[in-house]
């Protein structure tokens, strides 16, 4: 499932008022998600959720439930960093 947080950021990236975002929704279902704004939501992104993501890990997502995931992750590890 994609969180409310994680939409929010992407629709306000792409100033968008409202999209269905699902796990298996990929950029190109996304009305303005395209080569260049791709950078901008990433970065967007990492600032929201003060994560980083490296250039391979940003090659390899495929779709949003690849994002959310990522997210998730990166979240998880700062999480046991903290603890």
């Amino acid at each position: 499932m994609i969180s409310e947080t994680l939409k929010k950021v992407i629709l306000a990236e792409l100033d968008l008022d409202d999209c269905e975002l699902r796990e298996e929704t990929v950029a190109s279902e996304v009305p303005g998600w395209d080569s260049l704004s791709h950078i901008g939501i990433l970065c967007a992104v990492e600032k929201a959720f003060k994560v980083r993501f490296s250039t391979l890990e940003a090659l390899r997502l495929k779709n949003m439930g690849d994002l959310q995931a990522l997210v998730t992750q990166k979240l998880k590890q700062l999480s046991d960093l903290s603890a």
